[in-house]
């Protein structure tokens, strides 16, 4: 079975635990996803499930994306994603099927890694966006107090080297958090909470996947 669901993240909120204790959760809207195509060796090179999740109105969606999910007899989706899948799997899947929260098996305790893009914040500088210290606002110190310093070498190589932290856009980025704990699950409203905080902004579309360092709890569905 697939170990990666698509969700709408709802927002944060509390909850308490069984002795009382206030626990921070991310509540998501985890499903239900849609088969649009199943990928196979024999034509595609490798084996995978294309994923479909969230309705999109049929005058939003241009001509191949309504012949695309025509295949499947489904409708439109606002978000299209691939799960590898074994290639002994294959055959369980036809386009048009769906796949609820309830079907792969999440359950308290459970740890996860949530895939999502972050809140853009804007242009930064080097400050906000790598903590750099800045400079003493002392004598002699002018204009500089929160400038990025020396960004140059020498004559060798005589150019600014790739990957230098400096002022830039910060956060609309794929970001992976690992290792998250799931709390409570409730498979018949396709909800999910999370210990912590998800990245994304409120109603973002994230991936929800069985954590890869830990070993799962419970037995998978």
């Amino acid at each position: 079975m697939i170990n990666s669901i698509l969700g709408r993240k709802v927002g944060m909120t509390t909850i308490f635990d069984e002795k009382g204790r206030v626990i921070p959760v991310t509540v998501i809207e985890a499903g239900p996803m849609t088969v649009t195509q199943v990928k196979t060796p024999d034509k595609e090179g490798y084996c995978a499930l294309q994923l479909g999740f969230q309705e999109k109105k049929l005058q939003r969606a241009n001509r191949p994306e309504v012949g695309h999910v025509r295949k499947a007899g489904t409708s439109p989706k606002k978000m299209l994603r691939e799960v590898r899948i074994p290639a002994e799997q294959a055959s369980e899947f036809t386009p048009g099927h769906e796949i609820k929260l309830a079907d792969l098996g999440f359950a308290p305790g459970d740890y996860v890694d949530i895939s999502g893009v972050s809140i853009g914040k804007g242009f930064a500088g080097v400050m906000k966006r790598h903590n750099f210290a800045g400079f003493r606002e002392t004598h002699g110190t002018h204009e500089c107090r929160r400038h990025a310093g020396s960004i140059g070498t020498t004559a060798t190589p005589g150019r600014v080297l790739r990957g230098k932290k400096m002022a830039g856009q910060m956060g609309n980025d794929k970001v992976t958090v690992l290792n998250l704990q799931v709390v409570e699950v409730r498979p018949e409203e396709n909800l999910i909470l999370i210990r912590g905080a998800a990245p994304g902004a409120k109603g973002g579309v994230v991936m929800v996947r069985f954590a890869k360092k830990k070993a799962r709890k419970t037995a998978a569905a």
